[in-house]
C-alpha cells in the first residue's frame, strides 16, 4: 500500500495499492483532476481503458480524458465539439478578414503604381 494514497483512491475512499493504475496519474495534490473524469466517465471505465493500453501511452490517454471530461462539465451539450466550432468559426472569420485586407492592399497598390505612371507622362 502506498503510504500517499492517489487523488483516485481519495476520492473513492479505499486503499491505494501499490500497482494502483491511477496513481501515476492522478496525483493526490490534485483532486479535481480526477473527480472531474469520474463524474463523466466512471472510475471503473477509466481504470479498464487504462489497463487495455500500453505504459507509453496512459499519460495521453490521461490528458486527453480530462481535458473531454473538463470541456463537457463546462459545456454539457457540446463539450470539445463547442470549442472546436468555437475555433473553425474564428478560424474562417480570420480568413475572411485577410483575404479582405489582401484585396485592399491590392487595391492600393494599384492606385499607387497608376499615379507613379501618370506622374511619367
Amino acid at each position: 500500500m502506498n503510504p500517499k494514497r492517489c487523488a483516485a483512491c481519495k476520492y473513492l475512499r479505499r486503499r491505494c495499492p501499490k500497482d494502483c493504475v491511477f496513481s501515476p496519474y492522478f496525483p493526490p495534490n490534485d483532486p479535481q483532476k480526477f473527480a472531474c473524469v469520474h463524474r463523466i466517465y466512471g472510475a471503473g471505465n477509466v481504470s479498464k481503458m487504462l489497463q487495455q493500453l500500453p505504459d507509453q501511452t496512459r499519460a495521453e490517454a490521461v490528458e486527453s480524458l480530462c481535458f473531454e471530461a473538463k470541456c463537457r462539465v463546462d459545456d454539457p451539450v457540446y463539450g470539445c465539439v463547442g470549442i472546436i466550432h468555437l475555433l473553425k468559426t474564428q478560424i474562417q472569420k480570420t480568413q475572411n478578414e485577410l483575404a479582405k485586407t489582401q484585396a485592399e492592399i491590392a487595391v492600393a497598390q494599384t492606385k499607387l503604381s497608376q499615379t507613379h505612371i501618370s506622374d511619367f507622362m
